[in-house]
């Protein structure tokens, strides 16, 4: 139970520290929030949870795949947020991320990539 907390303080430290960097300075905080933090700690907490070579190689490989169809929201969000505002702008990033990861299934699954 105390290695689940150090964990989850961890982690969330992680994106505090981001959200904070971000409050201060816009491009910092962006940098920061680019960099795979979280998928770095998975994969940490993952070879110290003894999982095997496989499966964390394997994590890494499918969050590879997982980010491509997530990048046009970072385009459509501050376009949509001076249009239509905070909440619906987001709304409409999480439709748009959920339908280019439904295509970008469908495209990859042509080179045996299976996604879904």
């Amino acid at each position: 139970m105390a290695w689940l907390m150090i964990k989850y303080l961890a982690t969330s430290a992680v994106v505090v520290a981001v959200s904070e960097l971000a409050r201060r300075s816009d491009r910092v905080g962006a940098l920061v929030a680019a960099l795979p933090l979280v998928t770095v700690l998975a994969l940490i907490w993952l070879h110290l949870d003894h999982q095997s070579e496989q499966k964390i190689a394997n994590h890494a490989w499918y969050t590879f795949w997982y980010v491509v169809p997530t990048l046009p929201m970072f385009l459509a969000f501050p376009w949509l947020l001076a249009r239509i505002g905070f909440w619906p702008a987001l709304l409409a990033c999480i439709v748009i991320t959920v339908v280019c990861f439904a295509a970008f299934a469908l495209c990859v699954r042509r080179f045996g990539i299976e996604l879904l």
